[in-house]
């Protein structure tokens, strides 16, 4: 079960278009795709099997984990695990869900777009 929040108002508008651009093969792969109402959301954790956890100031990208010095708590077994879940619960009641049929309203300016935005990803 992978669940991902992203922003629903973006900071960077580039980035925003890029992070769409993968909804439809993250969903057609089976995982839950929700935008933050609210805004921008910028926290970056991960839960797994309620036995690991990470958090911390590191994008999944190639520039945050092998160029910048942006730090991470992992965390093993800990009760601590249980907090940042529940706090993730809570954020998904503020999120909308991605649909695929949502995503095939996509138009095809847009989709174009956001693959030619695809090609420099990794410098955004």
């Amino acid at each position: 079960d992978v669940k991902i929040i992203t922003p629903g108002i973006p900071d960077k508008k580039m980035v925003y278009l890029v992070t769409q651009s993968y909804y439809h093969e993250l969903v057609c792969a089976g995982v839950k795709i929700y935008q933050y109402t609210p805004g921008f959301v910028h926290a970056k954790s991960v839960v797994v099997d309620d036995s690991v956890a990470t958090v911390g100031t590191i994008n999944f990208d190639y520039r945050s984990l092998y160029l910048h010095f942006e730090c991470g708590v992992w965390m093993f077994n800990t009760s601590t695990i249980y907090e940042i879940k529940e706090d993730f619960k809570k954020t998904l009641e503020l999120c909308d869900e991605v649909t695929l049929e949502e995503i095939k309203k996509t138009s095809s300016l847009k989709a174009f777009g956001q693959s030619l935005l695809r090609l420099v990803a990794p410098l955004l």
